[in-house]
């Protein structure tokens, strides 16, 4: 009981020093200077976290296989879309046409979309069980339409188009950012700088920043105090235009976030993995290698919005789901994964089931994960070639399978990771995709006097012996009801010189 006071002191401790030595700072607006401001150690303790894509768009619910339907608007009034596969552009249109009418408005969905089953203590509770420690909803995707009752959404557009005052006449986001905060997750909310078809941000105008993007953005932040920001579409304009550090140094030095909001790099056009909170990928396309924590974002399929057009085989198993977090972690990174919930306010039942699934696989092995750090090496390799080529042809998008071909699907002459490292303190954790039979040899490791070894989940310590560079690690055969878990298994090694 002692130890464990003690260990809260110390937190308790570090948050206050974090906090009085960012409010301590003045930040200026410019990236020097914004820069140095660290990202909060919860973040990268985090290593789950939870998306979710919510709007207008999830009444049609609607687009081709391996596309975002979150942007039905842009494929419909582009009549243009890309993503995994080959496309002529008129497939939102002909779907809408035949769905909705030739005269049906995208803004119509915003009337239909009704939330009526909403609950956000269940979604919380949810996520609280898939072992995720935050969460991030689209407070505003870049059809512009808000979840919370803002007046510039409106006023500027002459019509209804917020969550308030049509649709759900609900405030999506302060129920989310209460429930989520009461069951202990940490509340994050996206935020697209720029819009498709707002009239301002079409013809260019300075009013669009100065008059809508940074009030609106101080009335998110104002009024529901986010403990993460992940902003987005900041890609077709630089900061002469955004004027994004401006708005950042009103974040850090006035805000009332100002002590412990978390940002990503999405500012400004061409600026990501070079200015801002913590780094980002999208559905990843490369090993990373990254001087800053980062996150991964993607999909429990492909898109991101409820798609009803993808089938089970567009979903990523379990298997996939656990192998890339360990392999994200092991790099270092967070992995945020995506649901999509009905416009009724439920999320998909396959969706319930992969994030439970993940969370069994975390209470077992999650001493593995959170709280960890990169190690010497994130992998160990077998023989063979590591030039993997993520992306198949006619694709935008790597899909989840590739996880599968670089550790337990090999390929003919090709590598795969036997084992992903993470590391906490003088404590090594290997991570196994494949069960090992009898024996594991680990090169490179050096055990001490003090070393022991185990396997989560299972009681007894387990035997090794020192073979020149290789620890070799005596497994124990276990039977179907002994194994403590499924998909992926993590042996600690503790006290490593």
């Amino acid at each position: 009981m002692k130890i464990k006071r003690t260990k809260l002191r110390l937190t308790a401790l570090s948050f206050l020093l974090i906090g009085l030595w960012t409010s301590a700072q003045t930040y200026e607006a410019n990236w020097e200077s914004l820069d140095k401001r660290p990202v909060a150690d919860w973040f990268e303790d985090a290593k789950f976290g939870i998306f979710i894509h919510w709007g207008p768009y999830s009444v049609p619910s609607w687009s081709p296989k391996g596309t975002y339907e979150e942007w039905y608007l842009e494929w419909f009034t582009s009549q243009s879309i890309f993503g995994n596969g080959q496309f002529t552009g008129q497939e939102i249109p002909e779907f809408h046409k035949k769905t909705y009418g030739k005269d049906f408005n995208y803004i119509d969905f915003a009337k239909m979309w009704k939330a009526e089953l909403y609950d956000p203590e269940k979604w919380a509770s949810l996520f609280k069980r898939s072992g995720a420690k935050y969460v991030v909803l689209t407070s505003k995707h870049h059809d512009g339409f808000t979840l919370w009752p803002n007046k510039h959404a409106t006023q500027s557009r002459g019509y209804l188009w917020n969550s308030v005052e049509t649709g759900p006449k609900r405030d999506l986001v302060g129920e989310y950012v209460q429930a989520m905060k009461k069951e202990g997750l940490k509340a994050g909310l996206y935020y697209s700088l720029y819009e498709w078809y707002h009239p301002w941000y079409k013809a260019g105008l300075d009013k669009f920043v100065t008059d809508y993007y940074h009030p609106q953005f101080k009335d998110l932040v104002t009024n529901y105090k986010p403990d993460l920001i992940y902003a987005d579409g900041e890609w077709e304009k630089d900061d002469t235009y955004w004027k994004s550090t401006e708005l950042l140094a009103w974040l850090f030095n006035e805000s009332p976030v100002k002590e412990y909001v978390v940002i990503n790099d999405r500012w400004e056009k061409d600026q990501r993995h070079k200015h801002g909170g913590y780094f980002t990928t999208e559905y990843l396309r490369e090993e990373v290698r990254f001087n800053k924590p980062w996150e991964e974002i993607r999909g429990m399929g492909l898109s991101f919005g409820y798609n009803r057009n993808e089938d089970i085989e567009d979903y990523n198993t379990p298997q996939m789901l656990i192998l890339m977090l360990a392999d994200i972690v092991s790099q270092g990174g967070n992995l945020c994964i995506n649901v999509g919930p009905t416009a009724a306010g439920k999320i998909p039942v396959i969706m319930q089931e992969r994030l439970l699934q993940i969370g069994e696989w975390l209470a077992v092995n999650g001493e593995a994960i959170y709280g960890t750090r990169k190690w010497k090496k994130s992998y160990q390799w077998s023989k063979g070639g590591r030039d993997f080529e993520l992306l198949k042809s006619g694709q935008t998008y790597v899909e989840g399978d590739y996880i599968l071909r670089q550790t337990v699907d090999q390929q003919q002459g090709k590598a795969v990771k036997e084992l992903f490292f993470t590391s906490k303190g003088n404590d090594l954790y290997a991570i196994a995709p494949k069960f090992p039979k009898g024996k594991l040899i680990i090169s490179g490791v050096k055990p001490s006097k003090n070393t022991r070894i185990s396997l989560l989940g299972h009681d007894s310590d387990l035997t090794y012996t020192v073979k020149g560079k290789d620890l070799v690690i005596q497994v124990p055969v276990l039977s179907h009801e002994e194994i403590p878990c499924q998909y992926a298994w993590s042996f600690k090694i503790s006290n490593v010189r």
